[in-house]
């Protein structure tokens, strides 16, 4: 059930400050990389359109030198990660309408909306929204946004779309039709995991995700180095005024296809930009602060509960990498220690996700 509406309704925008704010065994020869299945082991293959990240120990969170770093990105700390496999790129709308086609599935943003069942997560004393708003849509940035006063007041540039979903991206009349190779957008964390279900695969914790990023390194900045001014090259972002002037000087205005930029050095691509992606752990603004930084952690999984001051009443998930509203002066999400919120049942044009697997799901 989308909880959003309710707060965009209500001008609360609860969950939006935490969305919004702030192999190497496969050779890469270039970004249309040929994806082909290479034996890791004896016993497993590298499943198609998959990338195989070593085992490794790096530095988790906020570097030294990157301006942009936020209070919930420190202090750094070292991580250890297993090895696993990871998708080279997002999920994309072809992938998941093969999933839909085979399972039938229908999202949380094309479900009916029971107001009974989602005024139990909202502050006492909501009022309920009119039976014409409570429909079936998701979030889209506003592309026509103008005159915007205050950075804080996010619906000048995010709307609800009734009949917004992934078939039709910009709500009725638009659809995904030549976007096979597009990440799929406006699905909830209930959405991925179940196509994670069918697909035998689950979502990255930060940490894997992390480590994925930063592929043959242990502690760069962003996906391809350190270099700030390589940004463009390498990543879907905003440039120009955001939200309202949008130079396109990455080459895309919006959402891109799939590989449209360089693959890192392990040949994973749009680690950075595009559209944010999932993962299992809980968003906690607090939570890099209870670590010992004197001591690795070994596969963690985060925080033990969700903590936001800016969604008090909600549950939030950890999503990385920022998308092509990722902007220097609001929340410069463009780098691999990054983090923002997500609601599980919440679903926008801006957050898609990509699957992992170990040895041993595979085995299975």
């Amino acid at each position: 059930m989308n909880l959003r509406i309710i707060k965009i309704v209500s001008s609360v925008f609860l969950c939006l400050s935490a969305l919004i704010m702030s192999c190497d065994n496969k050779k890469v020869e270039n970004k249309n990389i040929v994806e082909k299945k290479v034996i890791i082991s004896k016993e497993i293959e590298t499943p198609e359109g998959m990338i195989w990240v070593e085992k490794k120990t790096f530095l988790m969170g906020a570097k030294m030198g990157d301006k942009y770093a936020m209070s919930r990105e420190k202090p750094a700390h070292k991580v250890e990660v297993d090895g696993f496999y990871i998708d080279a790129h997002e999920v994309t709308n072809r992938q998941f309408k093969e999933f839909v086609d085979a399972t039938k599935y229908i999202t949380v943003a094309e479900r009916p909306i029971d107001w009974e069942v989602i005024k139990k997560d909202l502050p006492e004393g909501t009022p309920k929204p009119a039976d014409s708003i409570l429909q079936p849509g998701s979030l889209i940035f506003n592309k026509h946004a103008k005159g915007v006063v205050s950075m804080a007041n996010y619906g000048q540039w995010w709307k609800w779309q009734l009949g917004a979903n992934w078939k039709q991206p910009e709500g009725p009349g638009s659809s995904i039709e030549g976007k096979d190779n597009y990440p799929v957008v406006h699905v909830a964390q209930e959405d991925a995991l179940a196509y994670c279900k069918w697909a035998n695969r689950r979502l990255p914790t930060e940490a894997e995700w992390e480590s994925a990023a930063q592929g043959k390194f242990e502690d760069n900045i962003y996906s391809w180095g350190n270099k700030y001014e390589d940004l463009n090259e390498n990543a879907n972002t905003w440039q120009g005024t955001f939200p309202t002037d949008n130079r396109t000087e990455d080459r895309f205005e919006y959402i891109s296809p799939i590989k449209s930029y360089p693959p890192n050095n392990i040949g994973l691509y749009d680690m950075a930009g595009n559209v944010w992606e999932m993962t299992t752990d809980f968003f906690n603004v607090n939570y890099y602060q209870t670590l010992d930084p004197t001591v690795v952690q070994v596969n963690p999984k985060g925080a033990d509960k969700s903590y936001t001051p800016s969604n008090p009443y909600q549950t939030e998930y950890v999503i990385k990498g920022g998308s092509f509203l990722c902007h220097e002066s609001y929340c410069a999400s463009f780098r691999i220690s990054a983090k923002m919120g997500m609601e599980p049942n919440s679903s926008s044009d801006h957050i898609g996700f990509r699957t992992v697997a170990t040895k041993e799901m595979l085995k299975k």
